[in-house]
Order: structure tokens, then sequence, then C-alpha cells
């Protein structure tokens, strides 16, 4: 919207929206001339400001990058100094030849090494990027994805994001009488009820007059495309053609302006608005050549013309001027923008309009009130926000009036509660990291706040996501853990600043992406609490039996194959899970949390002792029955192979049960990898090529039973001592 400038001083601490005499480097003059006087140059202007702290912020790195790297390296010393331990006992205490126990090594290093586990990372993101892409939010660095599933406080801008970015007349005010306007931005469609929430009559002569005035005294028109209604001139006067197409009942078309809804009428002349007087007027003929002047502007330089006021009956009397300032009052607390209408009839003869013909001898028909309407679906998203856990927190440069009126309507907590620029000046970082937390309105608000309110938020250890358009968004958006920048409306700097970009410039598509980043941390999650028991089960079986003295239960060769091709296969279907209901019904998690938790540290002793248990089982159970060596070592490894599948139905439902059909029927991938796996097992089982490159054997269908009987039991027991962990949990 375009902004009034004036040579009015202001008081030096005001906030830089309010700062009316000053015009900013990288702004347009709409209308007007003028003679100004630099003040500031490069580096020192608002603009040059704003590149300076951007300059300055400093990026921080995702979570999961951090936990993965860290993981990584200490992994990686584990597995060298457990093998070099091996490596020197096997040589110095063991029976093996050196050749023998250095291949048992390396198969205990490609055992242990989750070689997989970065590709499958890397896939689940992408897969996580195509998602969220589907929902309007375009990812503009991979592990952002990630890091927007942990959000637990979203600092978004009111307009555009909260709001549709329309004009729309919201209440009328007439004397004795009030309605209430129900519609969708500039279409003219919509219902209007008096306070009493009666639908008002077609024939009300007091809204009659209401749409004449509103719609006649109006240079712009509404057009329809194809993203709906859109208003053709200033956005408030598109605003108040819909009100005035909405009173008419305007038969809708393409185009809607003064002349479709009231045919007949002419103008004859008019005063356009000038910010000097503060008001437009026209000159209108009926279709019966009756002359009317009808005025709209701002109340307080309406209500000087006026000397009367229209009543219930459409007679007129004498203006009550303490009554109607308390309306404007009124209004103007709820957020929104007021104009009055004015009207008079005039000679038949005139043919020019001066300011004279108004002074005094105007009749108040009443007063408009005029918001950007909050988007339907944000208001949605917003309560969805609530129930995951996530603080919605709305940071605008607009007025506080405005921004409570709005964060009321769209559902934001705290909203008695507001903190402007001049607030937050006066605070020192301790106790503006307090009131943030506590606080969800922001108003008028400047870069530098924005970024200390993201700052100040993450040093409590929240992970923030932050919103913007506008180039004085760029150094928060850098700062904040997802910066998301919106894409119709946002500036190039904000855009290479933030990490997501929304599509539509809508907040029910953060929310959206919310979800789908929740989904993306779950999977990871998933790939993650799969592959760690299973290498681990594959390590330990080499580590027990080289301590042993034993065979090894599964060769070196056939360590690689589980590893490269099964491991690998069975986890990738984890990259392409759904969401698990009650997703959004979770708390966020904490900013700090391990990747290495307890549970699944447990989990992974828990499921790696059951593998080896099971393998050698197997193993033992064949060489107790006189089996060769390499068929003992088939079954083994079969065990294994039928373990990780079983493990693989267990993992897909890390907060719910497993034993359910939604659950066993699984998705089209997971059946896809299964069935590939295991008619690649068959392969090197019963293919005799095979079995010599893989040094396998046929094994007996008995005793393939026997393996498949206990993959079910494994099944069982994890499942159980799942559903006990989470019932001790929700009782806790």
């Amino acid at each position: 919207m375009p902004v009034e400038k004036d040579t009015d001083a202001v008081a030096a601490d005001a906030a830089l929206g309010d700062r009316h005499p000053m015009l900013f480097s990288g702004t347009l003059v709409t209308t007007g001339t003028g003679r100004g006087v630099v003040t500031a140059t490069g580096a020192e202007t608002q603009i040059g400001r704003i590149s300076g702290m951007l300059a300055r912020v400093e990026t921080l790195t995702t979570p999961l990058v951090a936990q993965m790297d860290l993981f990584a390296r200490w992994l990686t010393v584990f597995i060298l100094i457990v093998a070099g331990l091996l490596l020197a006992y096997g040589y110095f205490i063991g029976h093996m030849g050196f050749a023998e126990l250095f291949m048992a090594v390396v198969g205990l290093s490609v055992a242990a090494i989750p070689e997989g586990l970065p590709a499958v990372l890397t896939i689940t993101l992408a897969v996580g990027v195509q998602a969220m892409a589907r929902r309007n939010a375009i990812v503009r660095r991979l592990p952002a994805i990630e890091t927007l599933g942990a959000v637990s406080v979203i600092c978004t801008d009111k307009t555009g994001t909260l709001t549709r970015n329309e004009m729309m007349a919201a209440r009328i005010v007439t004397a004795g009488s009030g309605y209430e306007i129900e519609g969708t931005g500039y279409a003219p469609e919509g219902t209007i009820r008096t306070d009493d929430g009666n639908d008002v009559a077609a024939d009300d002569p007091r809204l009659a007059e209401f749409a004449r005035a509103s719609g006649l005294c109006n240079d712009a028109a509404l057009k329809h495309a194809d993203t709906g209604w859109q208003s053709e001139g200033d956005p408030m006067e598109g605003a108040l053609v819909a009100l005035a197409a909405r009173i008419a009942r305007a038969s809708a078309s393409d185009m809607i302006g003064p002349a479709e809804i009231f045919d007949g009428w002419t103008r004859a002349n008019a005063i356009p608005f000038d910010a000097a007087h503060r008001y437009m007027a026209t000159l209108d003929r009926d279709p019966e050549g009756t002359a009317h002047i009808h005025v709209k502007g701002g109340p307080e330089a309406i209500l000087t013309l006026c000397t009367n006021q229209r009543t219930a009956d459409g007679e007129s009397e004498p203006l009550d001027h303490s009554w109607w300032h308390d309306r404007v009052e009124t209004l103007a607390g709820e957020g929104q923008r007021v104009l009055a209408l004015a009207t008079r009839t005039a000679p038949a003869d005139q043919s020019d309009l001066r300011h004279a013909d108004l002074d005094g001898q105007l009749t108040l028909i009443g007063l408009v009130g005029l918001i950007d309407p909050p988007r339907a679906e944000a208001i949605e998203a917003v309560a969805d926000c609530h129930a995951a856990g996530i603080r919605v927190k709305m940071i605008t440069g607009d007025h506080a009036a405005t921004a409570r009126a709005i964060a009321a309507r769209i559902g934001l907590r705290n909203t008695d509660r507001v903190l402007t620029g001049n607030d937050l000046e006066t605070m020192d970082d301790t106790e503006l990291a307090e009131r943030a937390v506590e606080t969800d309105i922001f108003a008028r608000t400047s870069p530098e706040h924005k970024l200390r309110l993201v700052t100040a938020l993450q040093s409590r250890g929240l992970t923030v996501a932050m919103t913007g358009d506008g180039v004085n968004d760029a150094p928060a958006l850098k700062r904040a853990d997802a910066g998301i920048a919106m894409g119709q409306k946002g500036s190039e700097a904000t855009k290479q600043a933030a990490e997501i970009v929304l599509a539509d410039d809508n907040f029910a598509s953060i929310a959206a992406a919310v979800r789908e980043g929740r989904t993306v941390y779950d999977n990871i999650k998933k790939v993650i609490s799969w592959t760690l028991p299973t290498n681990a089960g594959e390590a330990m079986t080499i580590v027990i039996a080289l301590f042993a003295g034993m065979s090894l239960p599964i060769t070196a060769v056939q360590i690689l194959w589980v590893n490269l091709v099964t491991a690998v296969t069975l986890g990738l279907a984890l990259a392409f899970e759904p969401p698990e209901p009650g997703t959004m019904r979770r708390p966020p998690r904490a900013r700090h949390a391990p990747l290495l938790s307890g549970t699944l540290i447990w989990q992974i002793l828990f499921v790696s002792t059951l593998f080896i248990a099971a393998v050698f089982g197997v193993y033992t159970y064949a060489t107790d029955k006189g089996y060769p060596l390499e068929l003992a070592q088939t079954m083994a490894l079969n065990m294994l192979v039928v373990l990780e599948i079983a493990y693989l139905f267990y993992i897909r439902n890390l907060h719910g049960a497993s034993f359910y059909w939604q659950a066993v029927r699984g998705t089209r991938i997971i059946w896809i990898s299964v069935i590939s796996v295991t008619a690649a097992q068959f392969a090197i089982t019963y293919v005799p090529v095979l079995n010599i490159v893989f040094g396998t054997r046929p094994v007996p269908l008995f005793d393939g039973m026997l393996i498949v009987g206990l993959a079910a039991v494994f099944l069982v027991l994890i499942e159980t001592e799942k559903q006990m962990r989470l019932a001790f949990r929700t009782q806790r």
C-alpha cells in the first residue's frame, strides 16, 4: 500500500514505519512531487544497514548435519580400535592364519560400518524435497527439510502470509445500526448481517445509499482472473466496489465496476483524492437526471464537512460528533482501516464540483471498516501448529492494534500482550529472551528487531522458523534455523537468504511443510534405527566367533553381500514411508536432542543380542546335525536376512503398533524391496553358479521354515517390548 509522506516532525525514537518525513532508498514514489535533503548514503541508508547485517549474520548448521558428522567420526574411531584389537588378539593368541584373520577383520569392518547410510539419508531427504514441492514449499538446501520438522517456534509476517493481502470491507456503522460483512477478499459475493445476526433486506435504504456512495465515488474495478478476483486500481477502492456489488447483489461477470453495478448512473465531475484534503468527491447523475454528490475519505476530514447524519428511516438529523468519534475509535481499535461516506443532492444543472460545495453541506451516511482478512486455511494451520506443540509468533511492521485484531482472528495465543519495536529497544538480551518466549505478537518492528528476536528465541534452546518477503527480513531469515521466503511477493535478497521458498505465500503451506519435515526426520530415524542394530548384530557375530576361536558363521563375502545389496535395498524402502498417525500431535524434539538417544541405544543392544542369538542358534543347530560348514553358514546368512526383513516391518511404526492391517499391508515400495531381497536371497542359495561365488549351499525346506518361524518369534518379542515401553511412557 502506498504511504503518505509529510514534513511534520516525529519523535527521535519513532519506529521505522512511523518516520513519515523520511523517504527511503530502494522505495518508489507513486504520486506527487517534492524536494528532499539527503541524510544518508550507501551503507548508512536503511537498505545499506540491512546489507551489513546480512553479511555479519552467522549461518547455523542444521542439527542433523552436526549430529551425523559427530556420529560418523566417533563410529569410525570405535570400529578402527575394535578391528585393531581383534587383529592383534587373533595374531598373538588365536589359532587362525594371518590371511584368514585379516579377511575376518575386514568382514567385521564391512559389517559394522553403515556404508549405505549416507546414500539412503540423501535419498530420504530428496524424497522429502519432492513431497514438499507438492505442498508448494521449494527447498533450496537439502538438510533444511529435517530442520523444518524440528521447528518449535514459527515467526511469521502478517500481510500476505497469515492474511490474504487483499482489502475487504468487514463492518458498516450507520446511525443506530451496525452490519457485519462476510466474504472473501475482492469477490463480489458475500452475506451482510445486522449485529443481531439477521440477514438484511434486499431493499434496505441505508445500505442502498451506502452502496451508491462506495461504488460511484470510486475509480477502481474488479476483474476475475485465474487466481480469483483482483482489484484494478487502489486496493481500498477495490474493496468498496466489492462491497457495493454485495449490497446491490450485482450479477458477477469478468469485470465489475460502477457502471455494471449502477446502470444508468453517470459521473459529471470529480475531485480526486489528495493528501491535502484527505477525501474524494464525485458529482453523479441518476437515470432520472437528478444530481448527487458522493464523498469518501478519512473520518476526521469527512466529519468536519458534515452537519447532518442519515437516520434509520432515511431522514436527516443533526450530526452527533462525539458518538461518531467513539465509533471510529472502536473500529480502529479492532485493527480496521476506517473510511467515512457522505452525500448530498445538488442542483440539476450543476456541472462542476468544488470544495466549497462540500463544506458544511454533507449528510453523513456512515463508516466502513476495512481489513486485510485472515486466510481461512491459515486459521486451521495455526491450530495444527498449536496441536503439534509449535508456538506461532507474529512479527510485523504494522500497528499494534491491527496486529492484535488479526492475531485474535487467526487464533494466536496471548493476544492481549503486544511488544512494539520501541519496547524491544529498551530491553537487554536477557530480558528480551524471557519476554520473547511469553509474547506472540510483535508490532512496529525493524530488521534489527527481527534479528534480535530470532537470536533470543534460539538462546532458549528453541528451533526457529522465520518467514519474510522484503529485504528487511533477509538477516533474520539467514539467522533462523529454517528461513522461509515468499515466492510470489518475496524479494530476491530474501529468497537467497532462505532455505525454503513458498510458492503460494501461504502460512498453511508452512504447516504442511512442517508435517513433511517431521515425516522425513521420522524416516531418517527409522533408517538409522534399522541400520545400526542390524550392523551391530552382524559385527558382534564375527567378534564372538573370533574370540571363541570358531569358524565364522557368515563369511566376509557373505557379509559384503548383506551390507551392499540386502541392507541398502531394505533400508532404502524406509525413505518412502508415509507419515505415521499423530505426526502433528507430537511435541517438537529438543534442539540439542542427541541422535543416539537412550531408547535407540537400548534398541541397538536388545535387537543385536536377539540377532546374535538367532544366528548362532541356527549355526549351532546346523553343525550339531552334521551339516557341512558351507550349509551351516548359508543357514546363518539366511537367518540374518530374514531377521532384517522382519525388523523392517517392526521399524516402520516407531510410534504405534506393527500388528494391524495397515501396517502389515505396508506400501508398494516396501513390498518391492522385500520381494527383491527375497528373490536375490533365493538366487544365491539355490542357483549353482552363485553357490560357487558366495560359498553357499541349498537349504532344506524344513530348515527354511524353521528360519522363518524364528523370525516370526523375533518380531513378536521386539513388538512386545515396544508396546511395553510405549505404555510405560504414556503412564508416566
